[in-house]
Protein backbone atom coordinates (compact mmCIF):
# COMPACT_ATOMS: atom_id res chain seq x y z
CA UNK A 1 0.00 0.00 0.00
CA UNK A 2 1.37 3.40 -0.78
CA UNK A 3 0.25 6.59 0.69
CA UNK A 4 1.16 10.40 0.14
CA UNK A 5 0.91 12.56 3.15
CA UNK A 6 1.21 16.30 3.39
CA UNK A 7 2.83 16.23 7.16
CA UNK A 8 2.63 19.89 8.00
CA UNK A 9 3.84 21.62 4.54
CA UNK A 10 6.11 18.78 2.97
CA UNK A 11 4.80 16.15 0.99
CA UNK A 12 6.04 12.32 1.72
CA UNK A 13 5.50 9.32 -0.01
CA UNK A 14 4.79 6.42 2.78
CA UNK A 15 4.84 2.96 1.33
CA UNK A 16 4.04 -0.37 3.15
CA UNK A 17 6.78 -2.79 2.29
CA UNK A 18 6.47 -5.57 4.60
CA UNK A 19 3.96 -6.53 7.73
CA UNK A 20 4.82 -9.15 9.67
CA UNK A 21 2.34 -9.18 13.14
CA UNK A 22 3.46 -5.77 14.99
CA UNK A 23 6.57 -5.70 12.60
CA UNK A 24 6.37 -3.18 10.04
CA UNK A 25 8.79 -2.45 7.42
CA UNK A 26 7.95 0.76 5.58
CA UNK A 27 9.44 3.57 3.22
CA UNK A 28 9.17 7.10 3.31
CA UNK A 29 10.38 8.86 0.61
CA UNK A 30 12.67 6.06 -0.42
CA UNK A 31 14.00 5.34 2.80
CA UNK A 32 13.28 2.27 4.63
CA UNK A 33 12.30 1.87 8.20
CA UNK A 34 11.90 -0.96 10.28
CA UNK A 35 9.61 -0.43 13.11
CA UNK A 36 7.26 -2.42 15.95
CA UNK A 37 3.96 -0.63 16.25
CA UNK A 38 1.05 -1.72 18.48
CA UNK A 39 -2.30 0.31 19.02
CA UNK A 40 -2.37 0.85 22.80
CA UNK A 41 -5.93 2.48 22.66
CA UNK A 42 -8.17 4.35 19.93
CA UNK A 43 -5.95 7.19 19.41
CA UNK A 44 -2.57 6.28 20.85
CA UNK A 45 0.04 4.24 19.31
CA UNK A 46 3.14 3.03 20.62
CA UNK A 47 6.59 2.53 18.29
CA UNK A 48 10.15 1.02 18.86
CA UNK A 49 12.57 1.87 16.49
CA UNK A 50 16.25 1.47 16.94
CA UNK A 51 16.11 0.55 20.76
CA UNK A 52 13.79 3.49 21.08
CA UNK A 53 10.29 3.96 22.45
CA UNK A 54 8.04 6.40 21.14
CA UNK A 55 4.20 7.15 22.01
CA UNK A 56 2.14 9.26 19.44
CA UNK A 57 -1.64 10.15 19.64
CA UNK A 58 -3.24 10.17 16.88
CA UNK A 59 -6.39 13.05 16.12
CA UNK A 60 -8.83 12.77 13.71
CA UNK A 61 -9.64 16.52 12.53
CA UNK A 62 -12.91 17.60 11.71
CA UNK A 63 -11.51 17.60 7.71
CA UNK A 64 -11.37 14.51 6.21
CA UNK A 65 -8.83 12.49 6.07
CA UNK A 66 -7.09 15.54 8.00
CA UNK A 67 -5.00 14.03 11.26
CA UNK A 68 -3.21 16.12 14.76
CA UNK A 69 -0.72 13.36 15.29
CA UNK A 70 0.96 14.02 18.87
CA UNK A 71 4.53 13.16 20.20
CA UNK A 72 5.99 13.88 24.23
CA UNK A 73 8.13 17.27 22.04
CA UNK A 74 6.01 17.51 18.59
CA UNK A 75 3.20 17.84 16.96
CA UNK A 76 2.54 17.26 13.30
CA UNK A 77 -0.71 18.05 10.69
CA UNK A 78 -0.77 15.49 7.95
CA UNK A 79 -3.29 15.20 5.31
CA UNK A 80 -4.27 12.17 3.05
CA UNK A 81 -3.53 13.53 -0.05
CA UNK A 82 -5.34 11.01 -3.02
CA UNK A 83 -7.86 11.53 -5.98
CA UNK A 84 -10.77 12.83 -4.14
CA UNK A 85 -8.92 14.75 -1.52
CA UNK A 86 -6.84 16.54 -4.60
CA UNK A 87 -10.44 17.32 -5.98
CA UNK A 88 -12.07 18.16 -2.82
CA UNK A 89 -9.39 21.21 -2.81
CA UNK A 90 -9.34 22.09 -6.41
CA UNK A 91 -13.11 22.49 -5.72
CA UNK A 92 -12.11 25.13 -2.79
CA UNK A 93 -10.02 26.70 -4.66
CA UNK A 94 -11.87 27.26 -8.17
CA UNK A 95 -15.42 28.00 -5.62
CA UNK A 96 -13.23 30.96 -4.26
CA UNK A 97 -11.38 31.96 -7.26
CA UNK A 98 -13.88 31.15 -10.66
CA UNK A 99 -17.12 30.67 -9.01
CA UNK A 100 -17.46 27.41 -10.67
CA UNK A 101 -21.05 26.27 -11.94
CA UNK A 102 -19.63 22.90 -13.00
CA UNK A 103 -18.94 19.61 -11.52
CA UNK A 104 -16.37 17.28 -12.95
CA UNK A 105 -15.57 13.87 -12.09
CA UNK A 106 -12.29 13.79 -10.28
CA UNK A 107 -11.32 10.47 -12.13
CA UNK A 108 -12.72 7.44 -13.40
CA UNK A 109 -15.44 6.06 -11.64
CA UNK A 110 -19.41 5.20 -12.04
CA UNK A 111 -22.61 7.56 -11.07
CA UNK A 112 -23.98 5.74 -8.35
CA UNK A 113 -26.80 8.01 -7.25
CA UNK A 114 -28.56 11.65 -8.83
CA UNK A 115 -30.28 13.93 -6.46
CA UNK A 116 -31.75 16.64 -9.08
CA UNK A 117 -33.11 16.83 -12.49
CA UNK A 118 -32.33 19.39 -14.74
CA UNK A 119 -34.46 22.69 -13.73
CA UNK A 120 -34.54 22.17 -10.05
CA UNK A 121 -33.16 24.89 -7.80
CA UNK A 122 -30.74 23.93 -5.74
CA UNK A 123 -28.61 25.62 -2.49
CA UNK A 124 -25.19 25.80 -1.89
CA UNK A 125 -23.84 22.65 0.05
CA UNK A 126 -26.73 20.59 -1.67
CA UNK A 127 -26.04 17.30 -2.84
CA UNK A 128 -26.36 16.39 -6.31
CA UNK A 129 -24.48 13.31 -7.05
CA UNK A 130 -22.74 10.78 -5.94
CA UNK A 131 -19.72 9.02 -8.15
CA UNK A 132 -18.09 5.79 -6.86
CA UNK A 133 -14.06 4.97 -7.99
CA UNK A 134 -11.58 2.96 -6.35
CA UNK A 135 -13.64 1.38 -3.75
CA UNK A 136 -15.24 4.98 -2.21
CA UNK A 137 -18.40 6.29 -2.88
CA UNK A 138 -17.88 10.51 -3.28
CA UNK A 139 -20.61 12.72 -3.18
CA UNK A 140 -20.72 16.21 -4.62
CA UNK A 141 -22.34 18.63 -3.61
CA UNK A 142 -23.73 22.53 -5.16
CA UNK A 143 -21.09 24.99 -4.83
CA UNK A 144 -23.22 27.63 -5.49
CA UNK A 145 -27.44 28.20 -5.17
CA UNK A 146 -28.68 28.01 -9.42
CA UNK A 147 -30.48 26.19 -11.24
CA UNK A 148 -29.31 22.97 -12.61
CA UNK A 149 -28.89 23.49 -15.98
CA UNK A 150 -27.49 20.41 -17.24
CA UNK A 151 -26.91 16.56 -16.15
CA UNK A 152 -25.26 14.76 -19.25
CA UNK A 153 -25.21 11.25 -17.36
CA UNK A 154 -27.29 9.36 -15.87
CA UNK A 155 -27.41 6.42 -12.70
CA UNK A 156 -24.98 3.48 -13.73
CA UNK A 157 -23.10 5.38 -16.67
CA UNK A 158 -19.58 5.25 -16.22
CA UNK A 159 -17.10 8.02 -16.85
CA UNK A 160 -13.69 9.28 -17.08
CA UNK A 161 -11.56 11.79 -15.71
CA UNK A 162 -12.67 15.07 -16.12
CA UNK A 163 -16.04 14.16 -17.61
CA UNK A 164 -18.74 16.41 -16.76
CA UNK A 165 -21.31 15.60 -14.20
CA UNK A 166 -23.18 18.57 -13.50
CA UNK A 167 -23.56 22.18 -14.83
CA UNK A 168 -25.94 24.47 -12.34
CA UNK A 169 -26.71 28.17 -13.62
CA UNK A 170 -25.34 30.39 -11.09
CA UNK A 171 -29.27 32.87 -9.70
CA UNK A 172 -27.29 36.09 -8.98
CA UNK A 173 -26.80 36.12 -12.85
CA UNK A 174 -30.60 36.54 -13.81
Amino acid sequence: MELELRVNNRNAIVKEIKREGNILTLAVDEVEYKVDIVKVNKEEFSILYKGKSFSIEVIESKEPKHYNVNTLYNRFDIEVIDNESRYRQSRMQSKHILNDNTIRSPMPGKVVKIFVKQGDIVEAGQPLIVLSAMKMESEFKAGLRGIVKEIPVKEGDTVENNQLLVVIEDLKEK
